[in-house]
């Protein structure tokens, strides 16, 4: 139930109405008016911009039109309380405390679907995030784009979309090459105390690379060491298995899966690095030509050679982009197309990349490849994860690590939980720096907020347990006849937010909304429960020890729209703190 999609079709069939009486002049399309939560200021329960969108049409002041169509609607919905004008011509509509008890009757009986948006149409989403390079464990870097990319999956999937998430493995280049002799050399210390060379600023450094060794060596007793090249192609498989088995466990320790994981490496065996090539000939997307120096390189040093070059800027892009390089090499770039013609063949309906803040300037030229390839305009969606910050009292803080250059995920999962990991790094937009403060996520406060959220669900556990009812429990009610006060009405009002609050989260792919909104949600609960220490008739549990079926249901949907927003951004309910 969603009460602002439905008082937007119950406006438009009262426009409708007044129309075929020769009262009101529509355009062909409704397209503009809203009903919308309303600004808190306003004593009213949903806002309204018709009058606004229809005035010039009708040649009336957005006010004049606003009291008749005001007029229209109280006599239509005897639910209506009601209703006021605010310039430039805002319809601001309050409800009867009955249509909260009808809202909250429908809402319990619904409760397993309350949230989904039923009637929009379902898409296939493939979304792929992380795509770290498997040379290492995940550093903090990566872990708020790893949060960023599931849970936007998760409110997907609650929204009944269909979403297949990716990895895409970069098993194939320069980085691979020297992560392999990174572990061949510490192999070599291993067995036969040979120095690592650490002045080698191309190999990997960190203590991990000796973990990958010592389990390389236990499963291939008998790996021949004396010629590197007669054994780096199996060393190279056997040391990106060890590093995704790694990057699978940080990612698990975070709560994450994922359905696939898509082999670069096995792209370019597969020649479709070719085959979208000749794709983009055939469309006549190439050419032959040169490139100037890039961004921060030294002009002078810079020497322009011929080079196959995708039209991009035919798409918006700056410049057009480099797909082989002058010695007939592909460039990462060519992997990458190719790479997203495979995502395109296997028909998604919409195609998803997080990226890391390094990577914001690669989405223009990402972007005008899938327009040329799928001849559609918005087929990829990019979201951008920015920097997070990490602080303890109040300066930058850096945890104990091995040696290396790495901050963890399992380090920082250590530190603080896995709880607070997802709820913090979600708690800001992802296009927003974020600052990361350890200080306020161990703390049992309001300025915690995964604790504050928690707490509130918790509470309501309390009652539940303390009345030998299980929360998780369906609830029967045989009678709805409730009357609920002002401050419960606001409680509820919030409730009926949650669907628009799926909506745009879902729409705009802006998960931090979810927890932003639980949030607001048990600082109201919290405000509540407060109450009932100066005000018994405020209590949940009275002097008999019993519970009124009111505030029974009342609390159910509290928990019920708590536990389906944690549940979607991958954090626990407790029952006990």
């Amino acid at each position: 139930m969603n009460i602002f999609d439905e008082y937007l079709e119950k406006i438009k069939e009262i426009l409708s109405d007044l129309s075929k009486n020769g009262n009101l002049i529509l355009p062909d399309k409704l397209d503009g008016i809203t009903a919308e939560i309303p600004p808190a200021k306003f004593n009213c329960d949903i806002s309204t911009n018709v009058a606004m969108v229809l005035s010039k049409l009708n040649n009336k002041s957005p006010t004049d039109l606003a009291n008749i169509l005001s007029d229209a609607l109280k006599k239509s919905d005897k639910l209506i309380e009601d209703i006021s004008i605010v310039k430039p011509g805002f319809i601001n509509i309050k409800f009867k405390p009955i249509f909260w008890t009808n809202f909250i009757k429908e809402i319990i009986i619904n409760s397993k679907s309350y949230g989904i948006n039923t009637k929009e149409k379902k898409n296939k989403y493939l979304i792929e995030f992380v795509s770290a390079n498997p040379t290492g464990p995940l550093h903090v870097g990566h872990c708020r784009g790893a949060i960023l990319g599931d849970v936007i999956a998760n409110v997907l999937v609650f929204n009944q979309h269909k979403v297949t998430k990716e990895y895409y493995v970069n098993d194939y280049g320069n980085q691979i090459i020297n992560f392999t002799k990174s572990v061949y050399f510490r192999i070599r210390e291993i067995l036969f105390d040979e120095p690592f060379p650490q002045n080698n600023e191309d190999l990997y450094p960190g203590e991990y690379i000796i973990d990958f060794a010592k389990n390389i060596l236990k499963s291939n007793k008998d790996i021949d060491l004396k010629n590197f090249d007669k054994i780096s192609e199996l060393l190279t498989a056997l040391s990106i298995d060890e590093a995704l088995k790694l990057i699978k466990q940080n990612l698990k320790s975070l709560g994450i899966t994922h359905d696939n994981f898509m082999s670069e490496k096995k792209l370019v065996i597969n020649q479709e690095v070719e085959k979208v090539v000749d794709f983009l000939q055939k469309n006549k997307f190439v050419y032959k030509g040169k490139i100037k120096a890039p961004a921060g390189e030294d002009n002078e040093k810079w020497v322009e050679r011929e080079q196959l070059l995708f039209k991009s800027t035919n798409f918006g892009d700056d410049k057009d982009r480099a797909l082989q390089k002058s010695d007939g090499a592909w460039t990462y770039f060519a992997s990458d197309v190719a790479y997203h013609k495979n995502k395109l063949d296997r028909k998604f309906d919409y195609l998803i990349n997080i990226l890391g803040a390094d990577h914001a300037g690669y989405i223009k030229r990402i972007s005008s490849s899938v327009e040329a390839l799928s001849n559609s305009k918005g087929k990829l969606i990019c979201k951008v994860s920015q920097l997070v910050k990490l602080i303890k009292d109040n300066k930058p803080f850096k945890m104990s690590k091995r040696k290396g250059d790495y901050i963890t995920v399992d380090d920082l999962i250590k530190e603080v939980g896995k709880d607070a990991t997802r709820f913090i790094m979600l708690n800001r937009s992802s296009d927003a720096e974020l600052d990361f403060d350890f200080d306020n996520v161990i703390e049992k406060s309001k300025d915690n907020p995964l604790y504050y959220v928690q707490y509130s669900y918790a509470r309501i556990a309390s009652v539940f347990r303390h009345l030998n009812k299980d929360l998780k429990s369906d609830l029967k009610i045989n009678k709805y006849d409730f009357k609920y006060s002002n401050d419960e009405i606001n409680i509820l009002k919030k409730i009926s937010e949650w669907p628009k609050c799926i909506d745009t989260a879902s729409n705009k792919l802006e998960p931090h909304r979810i927890p932003t909104y639980l949030y607001e949600l048990a600082s109201l609960f919290h405000s509540y429960w407060n109450l009932g220490k100066d005000n018994p008739e405020k209590r949940f549990i009275n002097d008999q020890k019993k519970i009124s079926d009111d505030k029974l249901v009342f609390l159910k949907v509290i928990s019920n729209v708590i536990k389906s927003g944690m549940n979607i951004v991958g954090v626990s309910v407790p029952e006990k703190m």
